[in-house]
C-alpha cells in the first residue's frame, strides 16, 4: 500500500471532491507545511503532492536515503518549488499539470483591462458609501472611463495564455502586438522589438516565465519606456516586477495604473511596497493569485492531477 502525502491541501478548495485513486493507498493531508516540518511529514511518503512547499536538494537527498519517495506531483503549472535537477539525479519523478487554467487566466486579464479602463472598483465602493445619493445630477464623473476598442495591448510572452489573451482582446477591437524578448538580437516574424512594443502599449500584460534573465524585467528602464497613460498587468510571476519601482511609479502617476494577481512573496509581507503604497483602487488593483481559480479550472486541475498519479503508479509499480 502506497502512502500519498498532500503537504499543502489549502491550495485546493476543500468543497471539491477529488476523484479516487485507482490503487490501494493511505491518504495523508496537511492544510499547510512549514519548512521545518517538510522532511518529517514526507519521510514515509511514496508520493508527495505539493503546490508551493519547497522541496530542495538537501530535503530530497534525505528522502532519497530512505528510498520510498518515487513521485512528486505538483498540482499546478509552475515547478520552481522543487529542485528539478536534484530530483532527476536521485531518480525521483516530478510531474506538474499544464493547461488547466489557461482560459481562466486569460479571462482574468480581460477583466483587469475592463476594470482599469472603466474604474469599476471605485464606482462600486462609492455606492456602498451612498456617494450617488449625495449627487445633484443623475450621475457624476470622479473616475476615468474610456473604451478599450482601438487601444494597443502589448503581450510579453507568447505561450498558450498569451495567445488566448490575444484572441480575446482582438475580439474586443484591441490592437495586439507581441513583444520580442528583451535581450534578443533579432526580431522574429510576428513580433515587435521589445522597447518599441513597450513604448507603443496602452496596456502591457506579462506572460513570460520567471527565469534569471526575466527577474525584475519591469524595472526603472521598463517604466521609463511606458506611456504615462499606459497600464501594466501581471498574472505571470511576481518576480517579474521590481515592486518598489512600480510602487513609486504609481505614486508619481508615472504610469496610469497596474493590475496584479501575483506578488514577489505570497502571501505578501506587510511591508511590501505595493501593499503600503496607499493607492486609489483605480490606480492599483490586486487579486490574491487566483486568476487560475475558476470552478472549471479547479475541477480540471483535480481530475488531471489524479489521472497523472494513476498513470505513474500503473507504469512504475
Amino acid at each position: 500500500m502506497l502512502n500519498v502525502v498532500f503537504l499543502d491541501a489549502l491550495h485546493y478548495p476543500n468543497n471539491y471532491q477529488l476523484k479516487k485513486l485507482d490503487f490501494e493507498h493511505n491518504w495523508i493531508s496537511y492544510p499547510y507545511t512549514l519548512p521545518e516540518q517538510t522532511f518529517e511529514r514526507s519521510k514515509e511518503a511514496d508520493i508527495i503532492i505539493s503546490s508551493k512547499v519547497v522541496l530542495d536538494r538537501p530535503t530530497l537527498e534525505r528522502l532519497a536515503e530512505i528510498g520510498r519517495l518515487k513521485l512528486i506531483q505538483i498540482p499546478a503549472t509552475g515547478t520552481n518549488n522543487v529542485d528539478l535537477e536534484a530530483a532527476k539525479e536521485l531518480g525521483i519523478a516530478v510531474q506538474n499539470v499544464e493547461g488547466y487554467s489557461s482560459n481562466s487566466v486569460a479571462e482574468h486579464v480581460i477583466g483587469f483591462i475592463f476594470n482599469l479602463s472603466r474604474s469599476y472598483h471605485g464606482w462600486s465602493r462609492d455606492q456602498l458609501q451612498a456617494r450617488w445619493s449625495e449627487q445633484k445630477c443623475f450621475t457624476y464623473y470622479d473616475y476615468p472611463i474610456f473604451d478599450i476598442a482601438g487601444k494597443t495591448l502589448t503581450i510579453v510572452g507568447r505561450g498558450n495564455i498569451g495567445n488566448l489573451v490575444a484572441e480575446k482582446a482582438k475580439a474586443l477591437g484591441m490592437k495586439v502586438i507581441f513583444a520580442e524578448r528583451h535581450n534578443a538580437e533579432e526580431v522574429r516574424p510576428g513580433y515587435v522589438e521589445f522597447k518599441t512594443a513597450i513604448a507603443q502599449a496602452d496596456y502591457i500584460t506579462l506572460h513570460c516565465p520567471l527565469t534569471p534573465s526575466t527577474v525584475e524585467l519591469v524595472n526603472q528602464d521598463f517604466i521609463n519606456l511606458m506611456k504615462k497613460t499606459a497600464f501594466l498587468i501581471n498574472t505571470g510571476r511576481g518576480g517579474l516586477i521590481n515592486e518598489a519601482v512600480l510602487a513609486q511609479a504609481l505614486k508619481e502617476r508615472r504610469i496610469a495604473g497596474a493590475a496584479l494577481d501575483v506578488l514577489s512573496t505570497e502571501p505578501p509581507a506587510k511591508d511590501n511596497p505595493l501593499v503600503l503604497a496607499g493607492l486609489d483602487e483605480y490606480n492599483l488593483f490586486i487579486t490574491p493569485h487566483n486568476a487560475f481559480a475558476s470552478e472549471q479550472s479547479l475541477r480540471k486541475l483535480a481530475d488531471l492531477m489524479v489521472d497523472h498519479i494513476n498513470t505513474f503508479v500503473k507504469n512504475n509499480y
